[in-house]
């Protein structure tokens, strides 16, 4: 792929901010959010880079954008190079895998719904038959679609490990009015992603969302509804009882696995066969989600 981008300090610019994939640019009453191909696993930033991932991440969330349209208030200005500030105008390294955004002041949390049972949910099912503090039937299998979407929101951290909480350790970190649109919002975002979803194939299993306060409005920030931030399985597939395969970072996390590696900084490299299976889920989840959105011309 011509276009990767494992840093934008490669194209001589200097980020306000530098996230576990992201680089900010803090420009006033805007930011500028290049979506780099680093690749982060278990909270940690892997030494190998995924050719393309950031273009990947970054057109399945303006995919998003267009298929919510107005129904959707987010910090979204535009992702026409042509129209972004200098020295980022027109810079072709910055097409397709970036976009100019409203700057928000940032709620702390990871707004996280689950409709399905996996992950840090599965393992603390197993030990109390709860998933944050919310109590769940007994007899729950391994993937099992739960009766109804749970809020499960954890701290939000830029470096180191994400950790869940409850909702009402959330309203220690969110006033409580805040803490409790911010849910309502999550789980009717959850909602209409994971039934359109469906139609293509995908199954929600999980996401995580985040919001900020902008004009004095409760907005969307960051990426939607990607494999970076969710966990899509193949409806053709899918069956509870065991874990499901996966269109996101999956083959990564199999791998880490199985090496041994405990989860903390520095990530081992990858391997050439992970890097090529696991972008091409990417790619593959784009597509079927929507079908009618080329990204060829980024890649």
């Amino acid at each position: 792929m011509t276009n990767a981008l494992g840093s934008t300090t490669e194209l001589g610019l200097k980020p306000d901010r530098a996230g576990k994939v992201r680089d900010v640019f803090d420009l006033g009453d805007r930011l500028l959010i290049v979506s780099t191909d680093r690749l982060s696993a278990y909270d940690v930033v892997l030494p190998t880079r995924l050719p393309g991932k950031g273009v990947l991440l970054t057109q399945i969330t303006l995919g998003w954008y267009e298929y919510f349209g107005r129904s959707l208030a987010t910090h979204f200005l535009t992702a026409e190079v042509s129209e972004y500030p200098g020295p980022f105008r027109n810079l072709d390294e910055l097409a397709g895998r970036s976009m100019l955004v409203a700057k928000a002041k940032r709620f702390d949390v990871e707004c996280v719904v689950r409709g399905y049972l996996s992950g840090s949910g599965w393992k603390e099912y197993q030990r109390n038959r709860s998933v944050c503090g919310i109590a769940l039937p007994d007899g729950l299998a391994e993937s099992a679609e739960l009766p109804e979407p749970i809020f499960t929101p954890a701290t939000k951290a830029d470096s180191g490990h994400d950790e869940n909480i409850s909702f009402e350790q959330m309203c220690e970190i969110v006033p409580r009015g805040e803490a409790e649109a911010l849910r309502a919002n999550s789980i009717d975002l959850y909602h209409r992603g994971r039934d359109y979803a469906r139609t293509r194939g995908i199954l929600l299993a999980d996401t995580k969302f985040e919001f900020g306060m902008i004009d004095g409005e409760i907005k969307l920030i960051d990426e939607l509804l990607t494999p970076d931030s969710s966990r899509f399985w193949p409806a053709g597939t899918y069956a509870p009882g065991r874990p499901q395969e996966s269109f996101d970072k999956q083959f990564v996390r199999d791998f880490l696995d199985a090496s041994g590696w405990d989860h903390n900084p520095p990530g081992p490299e990858l391997p050439a066969d992970v890097v090529t299976r696991t972008i091409a889920r990417y790619k593959e989840a784009h597509d079927l989600l929507f079908p009618n959105r080329s990204v060829e011309r980024y890649l």
